[in-house]
């Protein structure tokens, strides 16, 4: 009878420190406000290769409207949009840079779901993202003129059920890359092609034979991405505080509409 309590113990203490070790791998480690201060730089992860959010202009400066925003947070935190340093990363390493304390922010079209909610904290958001569809044919300028066409998805992306839910007749072609998807468009196979609304806009920007078609299908917020901690409440504020007065100020829609987005 007394062995059982002993071993039940010792199996909770276990247990406990087995979950205390696990939250710690996803605790931040990134920088505080006051830190940020004191060194007098932000460190922002941005895109480097998405038009209009985040691209290199013609000598070499990154460019858009993430761009834009990481400037301007710095300019609320540090007093000048120049006290920042961006730092390009990929689509898969957006969260880990921040929480490996490698950057304070990150403002890399990032939108806001329950699984990344559980590593970090987002800010109210900048641009509501989305489904939407691009096509080069004249005929083709409305979701009517789609309703039984061919439509080139990416494989497993969220698209697909919407362009289902939408288009229920439409016929939907997999493709791996949106590279695929403009040579299936070039050939005529496929009608029209469904992806990110911001990304659409840049293909819309490099190739002005397409037409992003003014419907949105769905909505996606985007968000700047930043440390979960009390530590960080601050550093939290100033960020949503300034995209609340961007938003009232309509700064943020007028950016928007300079770098083409609808």
């Amino acid at each position: 009878m007394v062995k059982k309590p002993r071993l039940f113990f010792l199996s909770l203490a276990i247990s406990l420190v087995g979950m205390l070790s696990n939250t710690a791998l996803t605790v931040s480690i990134a920088a505080e406000l006051e830190e940020i201060k004191s060194r007098g730089k932000l460190i922002v992860a941005v895109k480097d290769n998405l038009r209009p959010l985040g691209f290199y202009d013609s000598i070499g400066n990154l460019q858009g409207l993430e761009i834009d925003i990481a400037k301007g947070i710095a300019e609320k935190i540090l007093g000048s949009s120049d006290a920042v340093i961006l730092k390009p990363v990929s689509n898969a390493d957006r969260l880990d840079v921040l929480l490996e304390g490698k950057v304070d922010l990150t403002v890399a079209r990032v939108t806001a779901t329950t699984s990344r909610h559980r590593l970090v904290e987002f800010s109210t958001y900048y641009y509501l993202d989305g489904t939407g569809l691009i096509a080069k044919k004249p005929s083709i300028v409305s979701l009517g003129n789609l309703s039984s066409a061919k439509i080139a998805v990416l494989k497993d992306s969220s698209s697909i059920a919407v362009v289902r839910s939408n288009l229920p007749n439409a016929q939907l072609v997999s493709v791996n890359s949106y590279q695929e998807a403009l040579t299936l468009l070039e050939a005529g196979i496929a009608d029209a092609f469904a992806g990110d609304i911001t990304v659409l806009t840049g293909w819309e920007q490099e190739y002005p034979q397409y037409r992003l078609l003014p419907e949105r299908l769905s909505g996606e917020a985007l968000c700047v991405i930043m440390p979960k901690g009390l530590q960080y409440v601050d550093l939290r504020t100033k960020v949503n505080s300034a995209i609340a007065e961007w938003k009232k100020s309509g700064w943020l829609r007028r950016r928007a509409t300079y770098w083409g987005l609808p």
